[in-house]
């Protein structure tokens, strides 16, 4: 596929979207890269790292190696991600503490029109594939509600783990890699390792991430190709799930105290009407939009594909 540099902008600028929705513990950057039409090639590009290809540096040299693991389309993909991350995280972590309602409102809306969106890849539909989709939906639902802990350890193997968790899922429609870090109790450590340029911690996470890239994303096209459509629904149940976090209106179960801030550990999704401040008109605007952005992303992926046909 030939591509001009105004192409790699835009696979960058949907970098930053996927990494905007990283950093927000409930909304997954592999929702975004469904969305956006880049999810199958993402996944095959980070499959391309591999020993026939590394091999290349040697045989062939960089630019052959470069261009055999689609280097322009990853390096595009994750600069967008890294500049996302790196920029964004205090911009949603201020949202999120100060209007928190308005925030999940909107990618309560984003989310919700995404379950349309994946559900309708789904070209036969019977009843195993009901059936996974209930199980994906029952997994997300049920990780939701697993209480946090509190503050987990800063250890080398700890943040290893936690990273390769993190991307596991970071990668997967539905289930958030931020979420996963805050139940493992590794969510303030990284975003404190960010804040703090502590960059042996962010090695450590790093490390993580790319050992749990390299194995998930093999088993992930491994399953695309040989039970996409059973694959599809249980992505599709993952996202239905996960709409449970992503609640606009919540009430707290379980807290604690850390570094002078209260952080939830469990909460429940209530009634907008047991809330006095709801702004539910709000809300409902900035969900509809959310719901509508990402009915125009797909009109305009529609539209690019019938012309490229």
């Amino acid at each position: 596929m030939k591509r001009e540099l105004k192409d790699y902008a835009i696979i960058a600028l949907k970098g930053v979207a996927m990494g905007a929705a990283d950093v927000v513990p409930g909304v997954s950057g592999g929702t975004i890269a469904f969305i956006s039409g880049i999810y199958d090639e993402l996944i095959h590009s980070i499959d391309s790292f591999n020993l026939k290809n590394l091999k290349l540096l040697k045989t062939a040299g960089f630019l052959a190696a470069f261009k055999a693991i689609n280097g322009s389309f990853l390096l595009s993909l994750f600069v967008g991600i890294g500049f996302s991350v790196l920029t964004l995280a205090n911009v949603f972590k201020y949202l999120l503490e100060t209007h928190p309602i308005l925030v999940w409102s909107f990618f309560f809306g984003l989310v919700l029109a995404s379950i349309v969106f994946i559900a309708k890849q789904i070209t036969k539909w019977n009843v195993l594939n009901v059936f996974l989709l209930l199980i994906g939906a029952g997994i997300a639902y049920y990780i939701t509600i697993i209480p946090a802990m509190g503050s987990g350890e800063n250890s080398p193997l700890f943040l290893v783990l936690a990273g390769a968790l993190a991307i596991c899922a970071m990668i997967l429609p539905g289930i958030s890699g931020a979420f996963i870090l805050l139940l493992l109790g590794a969510f303030k450590p990284a975003l404190d390792a960010i804040h703090n340029h502590d960059y042996k911690s962010i090695a450590f996470l790093g490390i993580g991430a790319v050992v749990g890239l390299l194995s998930f994303a093999k088993v992930l096209k491994w399953l695309f190709v040989n039970f996409k459509n059973g694959t599809l629904a249980i992505l599709t149940g993952f996202v239905i799930g996960s709409l449970n976090k992503i609640w606009p209106w919540k009430e707290t179960l379980k807290s604690v105290v850390i570094g002078g801030k209260e952080r939830v550990l469990q909460e429940k999704s209530i009634s907008p009407f047991a809330v006095e401040n709801n702004h539910l008109v709000i809300a409902l605007v900035l969900a509809v939009i959310g719901f509508s952005l990402i009915l125009l992303l797909e009109k305009l992926g529609n539209k690019k594909i019938n012309k490229q046909k």
